[in-house]
């Protein structure tokens, strides 16, 4: 990972630390409205490759009460890339986990679950339409992740062998 100042300005804007962290805490959210004992870390891994690249998260947010797992059966596109998308966005979620923790804004339980710590971040959701759009598909997708409650289906529906 290279330093701060020598990215991209780009990559700098694209995948911010705060803007990447605001998106994980929605999933978690999410995740939380279903299961209170909060979301697996490594279901947490899946959600920036999911609400940030356009084409899976436009499919999402067209399905939003379809089930998730409908809705990559339907649209298989959503697969396409996904494990290599999943593996390059690995350091900017840790960079977002690291604010996350930094600020107070999550915790980490004992079985490696992390939950949100409530009036830790502001409940509207603000931005431009595109920052809306991620952070509410972020929401959908942590709260299917929650009633799929199962790693193994999760990640076999996308491909990635748990």
């Amino acid at each position: 990972m290279k330093r701060w100042d020598q990215r991209p300005f780009e990559i700098r804007n694209l995948f911010n630390p705060a803007f990447c962290g605001l998106v994980l805490y929605r999933a978690m959210q999410g995740y939380e409205e279903e299961d209170a004992y909060g979301m697996p870390f490594s279901l947490s891994l899946l959600v920036l490759p999911l609400c940030l690249h356009k084409d899976s998260r436009e499919v999402i947010a067209g399905n939003p009460r379809s089930y998730l797992l409908k809705t990559t059966e339907k649209h298989p596109q959503i697969h396409v890339g996904f494990a290599e998308r999943s593996t390059s966005m690995l350091p900017y979620a840790f960079e977002g986990f690291g604010l996350l923790m930094e600020r107070g804004c999550i915790s980490v339980k004992n079985d490696g679950r992390l939950q949100t710590i409530p009036d830790k971040v502001r409940k509207s959701v603000t931005g431009t339409d595109e920052t809306k759009s991620c952070q509410r598909v972020a929401r959908i997708v942590g709260k299917e992740f929650a009633r799929i409650a199962d790693l193994v289906t999760i990640y076999t529906t996308f491909g990635i062998r748990p």
